[in-house]
């Protein structure tokens, strides 16, 4: 009873209904941070019956690995027709912002996990709150990292090795070394490409792409000051802020961006947006600025 009980609360935390309304708050954008699989169901419908709780069930055994959507067609017709649905249930998974595959049908426990495990999508541990932290641990030196990791791939076997090249790739970023850790991450297998960290070295890399005979800081600064509505410069200087180490003065820049101009070079604001969402490693602040971009849009 206990174990159902503890279950349950996990899957709740990881199970929601979602609606038009908040469909782009709470799929769109949380899909940056998590992927989303969102459940097209109604309740007359036999397979949904069968495909839902083995979902629930999922989303409590992956401990928020993904999180699960319903979306009853009969409420939701709106949502239904955007997505093209066809027959029920049908699932989509969302991540970064976009769908990137579905299936129409119930699939068996097994082909689901197997569908997850393709997208990089593995059962996160429960962890248990504990009563006390251990003190701060010190910082890791990176170039010290590149070294020990390189040792590790190197002795690493055929299972091991591609999770530690991702290891090592986000290493050789965090240590100024682009060009080679770009190579590795454009060499991992799929199923290690939409891993959140490589989603977010990629985001990274991005950004460093775009800063290439780009100006420094106090000249956009300058720019931006003689004319507000230069967004060209505005990119430049959010984009140079965000890789110095600066994300809320950069998300500022890109705030103003869409607040002045949605539209600028075919919506690059909201793209450098969820772009920037996918590097930070600060779940409070990114929550700060989507709430604000949503305001902006809707």
């Amino acid at each position: 009873m206990f174990e159902k009980a503890v279950a349950d609360t996990h899957a709740t935390s990881h199970v929601f209904d979602v609606t038009v309304a908040d469909f782009e708050a709470e799929v769109l954008q949380k899909s940056v941070e998590v992927p989303v699989l969102v459940d097209f169901w109604a309740p007359w419908c036999g397979p949904c019956k069968t495909l839902g709780p083995i979902l629930e069930k999922l989303a409590a055994d992956y401990n928020g690995a993904f999180r699960l959507a319903k979306v009853d067609v009969d409420k939701e017709q709106e949502l239904a027709g955007a997505f093209q649905i066809r027959s029920i249930p049908t699932v989509i998974l969302v991540k970064g912002g976009q769908p990137v595959d579905g299936f129409p049908g119930a699939l068996p426990e097994g082909q689901l996990r197997e569908f997850l495990k393709h997208h990089g999508i593995e059962p996160a541990p429960i962890v248990e709150p504990v009563a006390e932290i251990a003190a701060d641990v010190a910082p890791v030196d990176p170039h010290a990292e590149v070294v020990r990791l390189r040792a590790a791939v190197a002795a690493a076997n055929e299972t091991d090795a591609p999770k530690l090249r991702l290891d090592l790739a986000i290493a050789l970023l965090n240590s100024g070394a682009a060009a080679e850790a770009e190579t590795l991450i454009d060499a991992l297998p799929a199923n290690l490409a939409t891993d959140d960290r490589a989603i977010r070295a990629h985001a990274h890399l991005r950004f460093l792409a775009l800063l290439k005979d780009a100006p420094p800081i106090a000249v956009l600064e300058a720019a931006v000051a003689a004319d507000p509505d230069d967004l060209q410069a505005r990119h430049l200087l959010g984009v140079q802020l965000l890789v110095a180490g600066h994300p809320a003065a950069a998300l500022d820049q890109f705030i103003e961006m869409l607040r002045r101009n949605r539209s600028f070079a075919e919506g690059l604001p909201k793209r450098t947006l969820i772009d920037a969402f996918r590097m930070i490693d600060d779940a409070d602040l990114v929550g700060s600025y989507r709430r604000k971009m949503s305001s902006l849009l809707f």
